[in-house]
């Protein structure tokens, strides 16, 4: 990407979405985070997905915080929305609220935004694992649990789209794009998802001169729970992927909406398998055979989407 002018720093909202009281220390956790950044923000939005005990809460313990409620559809894409329509910021920022942002967060987000021709700015998720990395839990399959994988770049570059934890984008070409499609997305623990991706390929449709950028520096710690650390939710989750895939498919074309996927299946999947067969690779028994589940358990769940016309 060839430089262009530099601007100034424009102003941020961060918007944290949250639907239950379960989650309540990891959402103390990320508020801190985010009032804790060097580089501050201009406002923290708390989005509360219809739990009126939770926005009791989170109006009478969260100083610091704007205590909204989701006033679209149930579910995080609504949510989003209610955030983003709420915001006063040039750029809005999203973080999951059981992920913690490093303290130059801001800061790297922001840098990005100097580039005119930059419309997003997505950042690293790393895994914080309650009980540890299972030994047989590939990196390469990090997205299951909500986090940047192997085989993404390592240094600042453009990308189709971003991981939902730890994005942002320009509030006018979020508006302009039409935001988050309430019917797809996350609805309290349903395990679907894309709604990012859908809106990323929508906003480059939209505006084909737009750069979404990786900016690994950016980075926050995305917890992950032991109930997401088994072979049960590692199965499940690869597959509602594959549904959320072919709902997406429907939408943008299987062509956008494939094309890292295929990259993906073609390259860095194979490279991991022959890591893992590997004499010496210090691969994990069980990492190849986690491969290949992940991989057939998401190409069924696109089948089966495929099938039934995207639905879940």
């Amino acid at each position: 990407m060839t430089t262009a002018p530099a601007t100034a720093l424009p102003s941020l909202s961060v918007v944290v979405c949250a639907y239950t009281t379960d989650r309540w220390d990891d959402l103390r956790a990320a508020v801190a985070s985010v009032l804790a950044q060097r580089e501050p923000v201009d406002e923290l939005l708390l989005v509360v997905d219809h739990c009126p005990e939770l926005a009791r809460r989170a109006t009478a313990e969260l100083p610091g915080v704007r205590t909204l409620v989701n006033t679209e559809r149930r579910g995080l894409s609504g949510a989003r929305n209610s955030g983003v329509a709420a915001a006063r910021g040039e750029v809005v920022a999203f973080l999951d609220d059981d992920a913690a942002a490093e303290p130059d967060w801001s800061r790297r987000l922001l840098d990005g935004y100097r580039d005119p021709r930059v419309q997003g700015v997505g950042g690293l998720v790393r895994p914080a694992w309650d009980t540890g990395r299972p030994r047989w839990f590939p990196p390469e399959f990090d997205w299951v649990v909500g986090c940047s994988y192997r085989g993404l770049p390592e240094h600042p570059s453009p990308v189709r789209n971003f991981i939902g934890a730890n994005m942002s984008f320009r509030r006018a070409a979020l508006l302009a794009a039409g935001g988050f499609r309430t019917d797809l997305g996350r609805v309290g623990r349903r395990p679907l998802g894309c709604e990012e991706t859908e809106l990323c390929l929508r906003l480059s449709s939209h505006d084909p001169a737009a750069v979404l950028l990786y900016q690994p520096a950016a980075a926050v710690r995305h917890h992950v729970p032991e109930a997401r650390s088994g072979w049960s939710y590692f199965r499940s989750r690869c597959y509602a992927e594959g549904l959320s895939k072919a709902r997406v498919a429907r939408y943008a074309g299987r062509g956008p909406a494939l094309a890292s996927e295929r990259t993906y299946l073609r390259s860095t999947v194979p490279t991991a398998v022959v890591r893992g067969l590997r004499p010496g690779s210090g691969s994990a028994p069980g990492t190849v055979a986690a491969l290949a589940t992940g991989v057939g358990a998401t190409l069924l769940g696109y089948a089966a989407g495929r099938l039934h016309g995207g639905a879940p």
